[in-house]
């Protein structure tokens, strides 16, 4: 089984260890669980991730750059060093009006107990 999960017991620059490129969104899985995953993303400017929903709440901080985060239509500009959590089964967006780098934590678990 290939993984693209970064290397273990070792320091990162995580600006470093993604790229842009134009016209696009990149991802790279830092860890991945049954439980949840934390992935870095570089998106370049004028793309957009688009508009969903996600069962779980995901925890966005940027890393480099100015984005953009649209939780059900209300507008939030996170600079670097700042994050937001998406609430679970809110709609949202992702939008790059200038290019820029997030780490995105997912966080699978906690919704047992809202389904009884």
């Amino acid at each position: 089984m290939v993984t693209t999960e970064i290397e273990k017991s070792k320091s990162h620059i995580l600006i470093e260890i993604i790229e842009y490129v134009p016209n696009s969104v990149v991802s790279k899985t830092i860890i991945r669980k049954t439980t949840g995953n934390i992935s870095i993303m570089a998106i370049d400017t004028g793309e957009v991730l688009a508009e969903k929903t996600s069962p779980f709440d995901t925890f966005i901080q940027v890393i480099e750059g100015i984005a953009e985060v649209v939780i059900d239509t209300k507008s939030n500009i996170l600079q670097v060093g700042q994050g937001i959590i998406i609430p679970a089964h809110t709609l949202n967006a992702i939008k790059a009006n200038q290019r820029f780098k997030i780490i995105s934590t997912v966080i699978k678990s906690g919704y047992d107990e809202a389904l009884i």
